[in-house]
């Protein structure tokens, strides 16, 4: 992360902003270190591709649930709070999901840690705009960034976990008692205070791209049905983007395993491959998008997902799937940010409302890849199944009309 030299920021805004990233870390680390090894508890328990699709949906059912919780509880307790909170009882339900002894219990933890994901989600972000009030400028996306590093590191160390021979009791309790304590160590250096309101906005206070908003809006009752038709279609991209992240998140280390004939430890590789690519899409992401326009970057991730997966499902290897995973994590990269950005410029809606529609219902990507996948896996293969890759990258590239089209000339 760079510091402004014209403007370098009092050391309690730098602090805070380490804080925060080390919040933003080990979220993307806990829920990380279990997924490697879910064909692992698949096995454990059992059960076949469906009943394991329906169980690992239950993470985004519990966020789904409790998201529009931490608003209240933000305000009653300050986002910083909350989002240690979170992470503590994140990591407590991660490790009784690892070691529940039945597909119910399996469930039931994982719905409980995915509700306490999506308070620590909303309330690391909150606290993340707060500190970027005092820099004055957008780094909001560095602390996604620091996210994905976390996702890879929690990946990295699933897999050394498994190389090592580790228990699945003892790997999770010591990542979690490792990953909490950090976060708990970074309260002390967050903003003191309770939040001063709703952190809905966004990185952005002014609208770079009131052009657009005032087009739109000159257009009358044709410009209200129309913002409409955006906002779907943004709510599809953003949903595709997720579509991605969860098929590599619940399928890739199945599919390597199984599949591919992986081992365990290599199986990992598939997901480290996809948050990994996904992080250096991350990293370039905003000058892209400076050069080329939200559209055009859009739509070329749309076609290296689509191609890069679509390539490796059809010529299965070992290598080329995991390549094909990394493709798609580069493609998807920007695609939530993006839809996010355009919908907080749209006109006719309060600030705020267009960002917070999109960031609710792109849930549902979460929510219905597991179950979806699973069933389809069931009655043609999860080869198959991962289809829903490539679809999704060909729905980004007919969507992304409703992308802003040209870059910003400031």
């Amino acid at each position: 992360m760079t510091v402004d030299t014209e403007t370098r920021p009092l050391p309690a805004a730098r602090h805070a902003r380490a804080a925060v990233a080390v919040l933003f870390f080990t979220n993307g680390a806990l829920f990380a270190n279990l997924l490697p090894r879910y064909p692992q508890i698949k096995e454990d328990l059992a059960i076949g591709n469906g009943a394991y699709g329906l169980a690992v949906a239950a993470f985004p059912a519990g966020a789904i649930t409790a998201g529009l919780a931490a608003g209240l509880l933000i305000r009653r307790m300050g986002s910083a709070r909350v989002a240690v909170l979170g992470t503590l009882l994140t990591g407590a339900g991660i490790l009784a999901a690892g070691l529940a002894p039945s597909v119910a219990l399996f469930a039931t933890a994982l719905f409980l840690a995915g509700a306490m994901d999506a308070l620590t989600d909303v309330a690391q972000n909150a606290h993340g705009l707060r500190v970027q009030r005092l820099y004055g400028r957008s780094i909001l996306n560095s602390f996604h960034a620091v996210w994905s590093i976390g996702a890879v590191t929690g990946g990295l160390m699933a897999a050394g976990a498994m190389s090592l021979g580790l228990s699945l009791g003892v790997h999770l309790a010591v990542s979690a008692a490792v990953l909490v304590a950090a976060a708990v160590a970074a309260l002390r250096f967050c903003l003191p205070g309770p939040d001063n309101g709703p952190e809905e906005t966004g990185p952005e206070e002014t609208r770079p791209e009131e052009t657009g908003r005032e087009r739109l809006t000159a257009e009358g009752a044709r410009g209200t049905s129309r913002v409409g038709a955006v906002l779907a279609a943004l709510v599809l991209i953003a949903t595709a983007g997720t579509l991605v992240e969860d098929a590599g998140n619940s399928w890739a280390a199945l599919y390597l395993s199984d599949a591919l004939h992986a081992s365990a430890a290599l199986a990992a590789s598939g997901f480290i491959a996809l948050v990994g690519a996904q992080f250096i899409g991350r990293l370039i992401g905003d000058r892209l998008v400076d050069r080329f326009g939200r559209r055009a970057v859009a739509r070329a991730g749309g076609l290296i997902t689509a191609v890069g997966m679509g390539l490796a499902l059809a010529v299965p290897t070992l290598p080329g799937t995991i390549l094909g995973f990394a493709l798609a994590g580069f493609g998807v990269a920007t695609l939530v940010p993006a839809a996010m950005h355009e919908a907080d410029a749209l006109p006719g809606l309060k600030p705020g409302s267009g960002l917070t529609i999109v960031s609710w219902l792109m849930r549902l990507g979460f929510l219905l890849s597991p179950p979806i996948v699973g069933q389809v896996a069931d009655a043609a293969g999860l080869r198959t199944g991962l289809l829903v890759i490539p679809a999704a990258g060909v729905l980004v590239v007919l969507l992304a009309g409703a992308l802003q089209a040209r870059p910003r000339r400031d």
